[in-house]
């Protein structure tokens, strides 16, 4: 199974449906398989009074506001249909994020999207997440910031919402998710995206391992959504098994805007799919067997039982007249043992095969 590779272009159109553009140009040209925005009404993602988180001040400055950084940055709703028809003209999915519910409702009803997203920020957003269940479409579930416990409320939540049961609530989740429906259509509609919510992510808090946990508790598909610096994490990811890599990237990283020196630049996605793509036929098959490849290699690099000195017949093979030495057609050095002490039939000159 491929790796379903998301660029990331997020916010770093920087409101201009151009940029936007030259960003699905850049993701097709890299060899992505979606190329991912953000929708939103920054008035009702954030109040008037809400920070800015560090990364965002160093990028953007203290001085304004979250809700004025936001505002700048709202992809037009017009500009989704030019985009989602561009993407489909360039052989590329158009996928996008909702911050809200009438975003949500947009782009499900309007849009067409077909697979969603819900950011780490929202997997506590109970009223959010059941509206995303409750349009069918398959889901990916951002976990950066969670507990387990979260996650898995959160999940009954979608499944709940997927079963089409009424009067929500928690001890109701709880019975959605253990309940074999509830199972059985998370299995069949979700995936998990492990994460860290930092920008730049310090290696020592990646976590890679955190995939695993995932995996084993949920018994769902796992992915990556990175925001470390450069291409080593990802592809790491990919080599653990991610069904999905998220990578933010951007035209310029000197760009103003909250994530553009987080993200990478086109030459940079373009190496990381190549990278993927090349980790993946690396995995090939978990069987451990000789590869055709090496056959012809076989009788090079191993050795055989061969006459570590003159051997007469009739004289007796022992450890001063045996040795191992290339080339590997003759009789295995296993044998060694099995010949101790057993009569040479014939003379055999230094080096020779023993046959």
């Amino acid at each position: 199974m491929s790796v379903f590779i998301i660029a990331e272009a997020g916010v770093n159109h920087n409101g201009s449906l151009d940029t936007a553009m030259q960003l699905v140009d850049a993701a097709v040209a890299a060899g992505a398989d979606a190329v991912k925005f953000q929708t939103f009404k920054a008035e009702k993602l954030v109040t008037q009074s809400a920070a800015k988180a560090e990364y965002q001040k160093q990028a953007t400055g203290a001085v304004e506001s979250q809700l004025a950084m936001l505002k700048a940055l709202e992809l037009k709703y017009e500009f989704h249909f030019q985009l989602r028809d561009y993407c489909l003209a360039q052989g590329i999915q158009f996928l996008s994020t909702a911050f809200d519910f009438d975003s949500l409702a947009f782009l499900v009803d309007e849009v067409g999207i077909e697979q969603l997203k819900i950011p780490s920020g929202e997997i506590t957003n109970g009223p959010f997440l059941l509206a995303h269940a409750q349009t069918g479409k398959n889901i990916v579930v951002s976990t950066g910031m969670a507990t387990l416990g979260e996650v898995e409320t959160a999940l009954g939540v979608l499944a709940f919402g997927y079963l089409g049961w009424d009067k929500p609530s928690l001890a109701a989740f709880q019975q959605a998710f253990s309940s074999a429906d509830g199972q059985a259509i998370l299995k069949n509609k979700v995936s998990l995206l492990h994460c860290t919510s930092e920008y730049p992510t310090p290696m020592a808090h990646v976590n890679l391992l955190s995939m695993d946990v995932l995996r084993q508790a949920f018994d769902l598909p796992v992915g990556y959504s990175d925001h470390t610096e450069g291409l080593v994490v990802p592809v790491a990811a990919a080599a653990r098994g991610a069904v999905l890599i998220e990578k933010h990237f951007t035209l310029d990283r000197s760009q103003k805007g909250p994530d553009h020196q987080v993200s990478l630049e086109p030459d940079e996605l373009k190496q990381m799919v190549a990278m993927i793509r090349a980790v993946e036929q690396a995995l090939g098959s978990p069987r451990k067997i000789p590869q055709s490849i090496e056959l012809e290699n076989r009788n090079v690099a191993r050795k055989s039982l061969v006459a570590g000195a003159a051997i007469a017949a009739g004289e007796r093979f022992c450890a001063e007249n045996l040795a191992s030495k290339r080339p590997g057609t003759g009789l295995s050095p296993m044998e060694y043992w099995r010949l101790l002490g057993k009569t040479s039939q014939r003379a055999y000159r230094p080096d020779e095969l023993i046959e």
